[in-house]
């Protein structure tokens, strides 16, 4: 999708469409990020992760709206619903990128071009939102055609062109090479795609280990992964909130809400899945923006928010000084199972006198009135009227 947040929000706001515009948290909750921008900020040199105050440095006039994560959502699903028309070979990358394989379709609808230009046209016309297409051979070449040519833009890349397309690209260009393995790959004197595709391979494994064999064989078009069907995508390893709060957490009972909020999201979500973990991880960055990262092995499998909150201030009292500021905190959980996985590890020296059972009663039923009546309707006692942003929303 082209500027997918941005254009979003702009389908509410089309007096902006040629406004320099960026999707950014609140900056007064010190979330002030770019989350996303549109064409004309683009062209302003704004960047997506920077802050707003760089932004309005390089564009005093910017427009700032607020992110709205569950209209994404259903306009991701909306756009994928679409994308299954032609086939069910439809992995998601992310919330608006997603891989088709249209080797069955052709027969109905055309050519990997044809159907390409068709679902942007359907696109348009029933969301009013663009994007653009790359159709390859492969997924990595699919996807940097996606990036080759924006907005709103179909671009082939077959067995016969990818190298006077894509070879002469800057190496910052290739997918999977980031700041680090640029740098070094300028080092070395490989400065773009082409140069990598024409690289001894041990050369570039004693380079960059694993990955140098990947980059050798994805600038080759030698990448053979297969396209996942819909039900079949890979597994969700984590299942994890985190936030940076209006204000720094200091006291106990300041972690405490914070954890309270942050493990209940974590824990609706796993019943949301049908998943349970058998292990927490946190993560806690202070006012001086250094990590650390913590976690630990549960007795039994959980998606009890109460259990993963009870891990999880145990690792932050074990890791992290009393009264020490907190600027970020993320709650994890991990090491997940299907909910219908009956091997727990037991603890034999314990008896389940019932109230595991019972808080997981309440706490489907908390699931069931929010879903019913929304996320708001109820809410547990120590997040009321809090001032470090722990608002219940829709996830």
């Amino acid at each position: 999708m082209n500027n997918f947040y941005a254009s979003v929000e702009l389908l509410e706001h089309p007096e902006l469409l040629d406004v320099p515009v960026v999707i950014c948290g609140n900056p007064e909750n010190r979330h002030g990020i770019v989350l996303a921008k549109n064409q004309p900020a683009k062209k302003m040199g704004i960047v997506t992760a920077e802050t707003l105050w760089q932004a309005r440095k390089k564009c005093p006039g910017l427009v700032t709206l607020p992110p709205h994560m569950g209209k994404y959502k259903w306009f991701s699903k909306q756009i994928n619903d679409i994308y299954s028309r032609y086939t069910d070979m439809v992995e998601p990358f992310s919330i608006d990128e997603s891989w088709l394989d249209v080797t069955h379709s052709k027969d109905l609808f055309g050519s990997g071009t044809q159907i390409a230009d068709e679902i942007r046209e359907t696109v348009k016309e029933s969301l009013g939102l663009t994007l653009s297409v790359g159709v390859s051979f492969n997924k990595i070449f699919a996807k940097m055609g996606s990036e080759y040519k924006k907005p709103d833009a179909t671009v082939l890349i077959s067995r016969e062109n990818f190298k006077d397309v894509l070879w002469p690209l800057d190496i910052s260009e290739m997918f999977f090479v980031g700041d680090a393995s640029t740098k070094t790959l300028r080092e070395h004197n490989i400065n773009t795609i082409g140069d990598l595709a024409k690289s001894d391979r041990s050369f570039l494994i004693d380079l960059l280990g694993r990955s140098g064999q990947m980059l050798y064989d994805y600038a080759n078009g030698l990448d053979d992964s297969p396209v996942l069907r819909f039900s079949e995508r890979e597994k969700i390893k984590s299942v994890g909130h985190g936030m940076t709060f209006r204000r720094n957490l200091i006291s106990s009972n300041d972690i405490m809400v914070g954890v309270t909020g942050l493990s209940e999201r974590v824990a609706f979500r796993l019943r949301k899945y049908e998943l349970k973990a058998s292990g927490v991880k946190v993560e806690i960055k202070g006012t001086d923006l250094r990590s650390i990262s913590r976690q630990k092995q549960l007795s039994k499998f959980t998606d009890l928010s109460e259990e993963i909150k009870t891990a999880a201030l145990e690792l932050i009292k074990s890791s992290w000084p009393a009264g020490k500021p907190i600027r970020l905190l993320s709650v994890t959980a991990i090491n997940l199972h299907d909910s219908s996985d009956e091997e727990e590890q037991l603890d034999f020296l314990s008896v389940d006198d019932g109230s595991r059972s019972k808080l997981r009663n309440i706490e489907r039923t908390v699931d069931h009135i929010r879903a019913r009546y929304g996320s708001g309707s109820i809410q547990t006692g120590r997040l009321l009227n809090n001032d470090l942003g722990m608002d219940i929303d829709d996830d």
